[in-house]
């Protein structure tokens, strides 16, 4: 049976890596972007560990991870080099209902990591349930090479865009009306490269208004 793909929102969030070496680091660049309040226990850390502490990214604790780090944590990595422990932690985690990622297997998570595609506000995540990361990246780099030659900053315009807008479509139009204008103001945008300008708006609005006159 395949994961149920749900995008969490970790603003602000606790969450807690445990370990400090290669594997930890790249799954805490994978959460930093995301902004949560995040805790990293370990009792020997690459120096890079450091630097983000110093830059207020995260919290350092050098030691061994004791089961009370797990008290409030919305999300917790376990990513030592020591399997039985990460599945110890992981078991702890599901014990508590905390969604848990490790590196000690696929069946000891609840939750994990995908290939992501990012381009501003919108974020596509890939996963094959642990069997092919390479799969994953296939279908990443496929994705990636649709989108518009200008890149992450003209799809990221097209999108703040579209979100403000939209209160102009719901208060011009009843609700039955809106899906198609919705879809040609995005179908507009992808061809134009940006957002629609306020003629171009308002002449797609009288065009949705006549056609049900």
């Amino acid at each position: 049976m395949g994961d149920f793909p749900l995008f969490v929102t970790l603003e602000d969030a606790p969450c807690l890596l445990v370990g400090a070496g290669t594997v930890a680091l790249r799954k805490a660049r994978v959460l930093l972007p995301c902004g949560p309040r995040l805790t990293v226990v370990a009792p020997d850390i690459l120096p890079v560990f450091a630097e983000m502490e110093q830059e207020g990214k995260l919290r350092l604790l050098r030691r061994e991870f004791q089961p009370e780090d797990l008290a409030e944590q919305l999300l917790v990595i376990a990513a030592t080099n020591d399997r039985e422990l990460n599945r110890g932690i992981a078991g702890l985690c599901r014990d508590r209902h905390i969604l848990v990622n490790t590196s000690g297997g696929q069946d000891a998570c609840t939750c994990s990591f995908p290939a992501v595609v990012r381009r501003g506000r919108l974020s596509i995540g890939i996963s094959t349930g642990g069997a092919s990361p390479s799969a994953a990246l296939f279908f990443k780099e496929r994705i990636e090479s649709l989108f518009p030659p200008g890149g992450s900053t003209d799809l990221e315009e097209i999108l703040d865009w579209l979100s403000k807008s939209r209160e102009t479509v719901k208060r011009r139009l009843p609700a039955r009306r809106r899906a198609p204008v919705f879809a040609a103001l995005f179908d507009r945008c992808m061809a134009a490269g940006r957002g629609l300008t306020e003629t171009e708006l308002e002449q797609l609005l009288e065009e949705a208004a006549a056609e049900h006159e």
